[in-house]
């Protein structure tokens, strides 16, 4: 177990700090940093200029435009692109279906659809849930029915995060109703989101945002050779890029920035003679998350420093259930900061409430989804139980 960094690491460290705060546009590290929603070409051209470095995909292969880095360099990256307020690559494409292209697809899909997803050419989207399959995935129901050089795809995914902006969506669909168990059956399939027979409709969120959608599959043709890898084995496909879902969305250096930016408000913030950062009670709080970011990381360094063979780690399920509930924390003691103040939604510069207390609401609601996602903290408790544990 190694903990402290390398005299490399640390140059290392400090060009990739540099390179951050000077080659991605403030105005966009601002956005980011107080929780402002980024437009589709603010994303596009942020991973573009990192893909054009070679900082979009280090998790990839070389040979297609990977970096040959050791596991702490690739937490390096990412830990140092959110504590510099760096949009992240698009989760969907360099930590979702990319790899699993990478290490599952036909050397055809690889040429044909890994560099343009790199580079944000292609926006894809994540065709898991449905209505009755959220948590438990093995038990979806949207079928693809081969027919000659075809599969006919009818059903329906949900909260399909971002499909309003995505050009391909890839899904996970059942080719063997038959199949003695459920996790068995299901296969990997690519699917052009303009394809004819796709539906996209929007959900609105609590906090009143149409972040998710509902993508309905009426008769959908697609192309036999967009499936990935061999037919019914998306389900060990999937097993894999969660794996590698659970460990980005750990989100330390996302926390610690929301952290920060806590206590500016809270020095800011008048209570009795002082502020409310020199309230005892309220720095007790604060410290606490804190320590428990910091035992966080401190695991999280644990299991880089373990993870040399590249495979993904059932430690992941831990840093996932943490993560998420310290996410929630940061974002919970911003509301409680604002007050009052966080109770307006976006009603502009025409009331005294600051916009970022305006913010701090939606923020909170939004983290909601963070202990759903990448599987939920009860399915993660299980998978420690048993994968872990050994219970």
């Amino acid at each position: 177990m190694k903990l402290a960094l390398t005299a490399d690491e640390i140059t290392f460290r400090d060009e990739l700090r540099e390179f951050y705060r000077t080659e991605i546009p403030a105005e966009i590290r601002t956005k980011v940093r107080h929780g402002e929603h980024l437009t589709r070409d603010e994303v596009v051209l942020s991973q573009r200029i990192l893909n054009a470095h070679g900082l979009a995909t280090p998790n990839w292969p070389v040979e297609w435009g990977g970096q040959d880095w050791t596991p702490t360099q690739r937490h390096i990256w990412h830990d140092e692109m959110q504590l510099a307020s760096v949009p992240e690559p698009l989760t969907f494409n360099v930590s979702m279906v990319g790899p699993v292209i990478a290490a599952f697809g036909s050397p055809e899909l690889k040429r044909r659809f890994l560099p343009p997803t790199a580079n944000l050419d292609i926006w894809w989207c994540q065709g898991f849930s449905e209505p009755e399959a959220g948590s438990d995935l093995a038990s979806l129901r949207t079928t693809a029915v081969r027919d000659g050089d075809s599969y006919i795809v009818n059903g329906q995914k949900t909260w399909t995060t971002l499909g309003q902006y995505a050009d391909w969506i890839f899904c996970l669909v059942r080719t063997d109703p038959n199949a003695p168990k459920k996790q068995a059956g299901i296969s990997f399939l690519l699917i052009d989101m303009n394809s004819p027979g796709i539906t996209v409709r929007p959900i609105e969120l609590i906090d009143g945002s149409f972040e998710v959608n509902e993508v309905f599959f009426d008769n959908v043709r697609v192309p036999a050779d967009q499936l990935v890898g061999q037919e019914n084995q998306g389900w060990a496909y999937a097993k894999f890029l969660l794996g590698n879902e659970r460990t980005g969305i750990t989100a330390v250096g996302r926390t610690k920035v929301v952290l920060a930016l806590a206590k500016e408000h809270a020095a800011r913030t008048e209570l009795g003679s002082g502020t409310l950062l020199g309230d005892p009670l309220f720095a007790a709080r604060l410290a606490q998350i804190e320590n428990a970011l910091l035992a966080l990381e401190l695991t999280q360094l644990r299991v880089v420093s373990g993870s040399s063979d590249g495979k993904p780690n059932p430690a992941s399920s831990v840093l996932k259930l943490r993560g998420t509930d310290l996410q929630q924390a940061a974002t919970q003691i911003l509301v409680d900061i604002a007050g009052p103040d966080s109770l307006p939604d976006a009603a502009g510069a025409d009331i005294t409430s600051p916009h970022w207390a305006q913010r701090s609401t939606a923020a909170y609601l939004n983290y909601r989804k963070t202990s759903i996602y990448g599987g939920s903290s009860e399915v993660q408790r299980s998978i420690i139980s048993s994968t872990i544990l050994g219970l």
